[in-house]
């Protein structure tokens, strides 16, 4: 057993439960501070979302998130160890970054110059490039204005919001005019161009939001990649959570997998430990990268739950077929988006009717453009994801069955090849099956939507108001889902925990 020892208050023993993204960035984070850290994981190995695996014939997948923005993020944790990021981690910039293929057949090319992109919008889908621009300028100036508050710091701490930073930021809203739905506000911007305005609608799914829902602050999101850049991992996204995992163990922290926390000990308003089929480990404190509804069902069962933050709506969850296929497709790249022909009936279809719509967004993401190796010579490795809704006991076996004969069907006609009998390897990855791998309630990807104005001020803190020593990160708790996102997370943590 694991017995607590002298030490300063805030160098005191951390256990962290799961090792996501977050929660290995938490650790590595935590352990450079002084702190003996020790993670607690169900799986045999890191990654939560963010595992890999291959399938016979030599095809690797990155099994969940396939998007990087941010990458300083992950530099950051690096730099704070005083190490050189690039000897653990490295990455280049996409250029283009998306390729688009809208339901009339426009094909269309999201380059990374913003100035590059907006010509391109103006030559194939007549929006002036003038429109373009201004519109990737304000979004830029929203997420500078907005970014240090409402991502950076938790908002549920009183001195947050008595920062000029944060008033600073509040003040700016108004004149950004971020106020009404993100389709609203794209609409408005681009002269109701529908191709257009379904392409920045788009960004709602980055946290498993509905356009038509959700406030128009989300229109910043475009600028992580039209500003900053999107990024490409050498080796692919397992490459960060494996980076992490590395400086983690260089730190001394202890990994114990295959180890599932069955309970979060408490008393007297404190934490005290955790409970394992193993052991029971003191600890005085404990990091949650758990999902935060199964945290406090099963993890905690004998305290009051925050029925209010847990009952928020759930995201949209993802409906993946993992395929090897037997050739390579020159007009696609890293990213690719096929729309859609009506996209608020497709949203309808996961946030009202809860199914999937029969006219789906597919997106494709093949590594191998970047990394050879993940297929075989003159094979693809393809991620194929349709956003569809969380788990609510819907038949997926018959829902996966119709979407695949749906995807098979949009992606062979855009294409003009028959895809199916290309397909060398596959599997698939459901609702439920995501929920039964990585304790995310319903399979919601990014834990409660953003389809309200409230919405980030009802996530769940990374603190318990509750029990003195418990602490949440990751996609279900603020600042929300996502890789950047639950970086943030982690490092909101690690300052509270030092505070």
């Amino acid at each position: 057993m694991f017995t607590k020892k002298k030490t300063s208050p805030s160098r005191q023993p951390v256990a962290i439960i799961g090792a996501g993204v977050a929660g290995l960035a938490a650790a590595a984070r935590l352990a450079v501070a002084g702190h003996p850290v020790t993670v607690f994981e169900a799986s045999p190995s890191f990654g939560g979302k963010m595992h890999q695996f291959s399938l016979p014939g030599g095809y690797r997948f990155d099994a969940g998130p396939s998007l990087f923005t941010l990458p300083q993020l992950v530099d950051d944790i690096f730099r704070l160890a005083h190490r050189n990021p690039a000897d653990y981690f490295r990455y280049e910039r996409l250029d283009p970054i998306t390729n688009y293929f809208f339901a009339d057949c426009t094909r269309l090319t999201a380059w990374a110059d913003p100035s590059q992109f907006a010509a391109e919008v103006e030559a194939k889908l007549g929006v002036p490039a003038t429109q373009v621009t201004q519109f990737l300028a304000r979004s830029g100036k929203a997420y500078d204005a907005t970014a240090g508050t409402f991502l950076h710091k938790s908002l549920h701490k009183a001195d947050t919001y008595f920062s000029p930073e944060t008033l600073k930021a509040v003040a700016a809203l108004p004149s950004l005019g971020l106020t009404g739905t993100m389709h609203a506000r794209h609409e408005k911007a681009f002269s109701s161009n529908p191709r257009l305005v379904q392409l920045f609608d788009r960004y709602a799914t980055y946290n498993g939001s509905d356009p038509y829902q959700a406030p128009a602050t989300l229109s910043l999101i475009p600028h992580l990649e039209h500003g900053i850049g999107a990024f490409y991992p050498e080796g692919g996204i397992y490459a960060i959570a494996s980076s992490l995992h590395r400086l983690a163990e260089e730190f001394g922290v202890k990994f114990r997998f295959n180890e599932p926390v069955r309970e979060i000990l408490t008393a007297a308003g404190l934490v005290t430990g955790l409970r394992t089929d193993l052991d029971i480990y003191d600890f005085g404190v404990v990091v949650s990268n758990m999902d935060v509804v199964p945290t406090y069902r099963h993890l905690l069962p004998s305290q009051p739950a925050p029925e209010r933050t847990l009952g928020q709506p759930r995201s949209s969850s993802a409906l993946i077929f993992y395929w090897g296929i037997g050739r390579e497709f020159p007009e696609l790249d890293v990213h690719n988006i096929f729309f859609s022909k009506d996209y608020k009936a497709e949203f309808d279809a996961i946030f009202q009717q809860k199914t999937v719509a029969d006219d789906v967004t597919v997106y494709v993401n093949i590594t191998s453009k970047k990394t050879p190796t993940d297929a075989p010579a003159g094979h693809e490795n393809w991620f194929v994801m349709v956003n569809v809704p969380h788990d609510q006991g819907q038949d997926w076996a018959a829902l996966t069955a119709q979407t695949r004969r749906t995807v098979l069907a949009k992606l062979s006609q855009a294409l003009g090849t028959d895809l199916e009998p290309l397909i060398q390897a596959e599997k698939t990855w459901t609702p439920p099956g995501i929920a039964a791998d990585t304790s995310s309630f319903g399979g919601a990807l990014y834990g409660s939507s953003s389809n309200n104005a409230l919405a980030a001020f009802l996530r769940h803190p990374n603190f318990s108001g509750r029990l003195a020593g418990l602490y949440f990160c990751g996609g279900s708790v603020h600042p929300g889902g996502g890789i950047p996102l639950c970086l943030l997370s982690a490092k909101i943590v690690a300052e509270l925990i030092a505070s």
